[in-house]
């Protein structure tokens, strides 16, 4: 079995495509109300399932917090604790020591924590300065080597053969031990979020969010509440690119994964 969370339609991608290679016939996305009160989850696998992956973005070179606290509240199963754990994590372009904060949570439960795999993607986060999508040839060169990645990685879970594919760029420690906590705690606010005055008012931000943490006010314009994943989804699915958070989105560019562009 196959659980994700994707925001961009990313990790829905790189997980649709491991699914079809492992002939895993059982994927699912994390629900808005598992991720919002993990303590209710519920998570098992089917009859006859061995294996549990877990797949999900990097953020800022850890697990998307909204992830980390359905894998450490949720009830698990009874087949799902005798089932072999497996992470499968996208990033722009290094994941850090996202394997081990995942393995920490997975042994704090008493789970077998077997291979962590990462696969790049195209950049989505552009929120701070520096930041911003990849150019569409970068994207696409992305993708085309992401197919090649899925299938070794597949080709390693299929075999149980012991080991991990990782994508470190180095300063690892700093990145995933002193960024990553600083970034959950002072830069995940959905306060910034607000609509510019291209708003048509269509309501797909709101249809799309992963969260449902989007309402239509009655004048028809969105309005975020605090449950807030800080997937972007909202920003990359406006069609009018009249989603903004503060000023940092200014002037940025947008991305969806083109199969996820038609789904709410």
């Amino acid at each position: 079995m196959i659980l994700y969370f994707t925001g961009t339609g990313n990790t829905r991608r790189a997980a649709l495509r491991l699914g079809r290679l492992l002939g895993d016939d059982c994927i699912r996305v994390l629900t808005a109300a598992e991720l919002r009160e993990p303590d209710r989850a519920v998570i098992e696998v089917p009859e006859g399932h061995k294996r549990l992956v877990w797949a999900f973005p990097t953020y800022s070179w850890g697990i998307p917090p909204v992830v980390a606290e359905v894998m450490k509240r949720a009830r698990i199963g009874r087949r799902a604790s005798a089932a072999t754990h497996i992470m499968l994590t996208t990033c722009g372009d290094d994941m850090a020591y996202t394997d081990r904060q995942w393995r920490r949570i997975m042994h704090g439960r008493g789970l077998a924590a077997a291979g962590a795999y990462a696969v790049v993607m195209p950049n989505t986060y552009v929120l701070m300065k520096g930041f911003d999508v990849d150019a569409p040839e970068v994207a696409q060169a992305k993708l085309d080597a992401s197919d090649d990645a899925i299938g070794r990685i597949a080709a390693q879970i299929l075999a149980e053969t012991p080991g991990d594919i990782t994508v470190r760029l180095g300063w690892s420690r700093v990145k995933s031990g002193i960024i990553y906590p600083w970034f959950i705690r002072y830069a995940m606010s959905p306060r910034p979020f607000h609509s510019t005055e291209g708003c048509i008012s269509c309501g797909l931000c709101a249809r799309s969010c992963p969260m449902d943490n989007i309402v239509m006010n009655s004048g028809g314009r969105p309005e975020w509440h605090d449950s807030c994943a800080l997937c972007l989804r909202c920003y990359h699915v406006c069609p009018r690119h009249a989603v903004a958070y503060g000023k940092a989105t200014s002037g940025k560019g947008q991305y969806l994964e083109s199969s996820d562009r038609n789904r709410p």
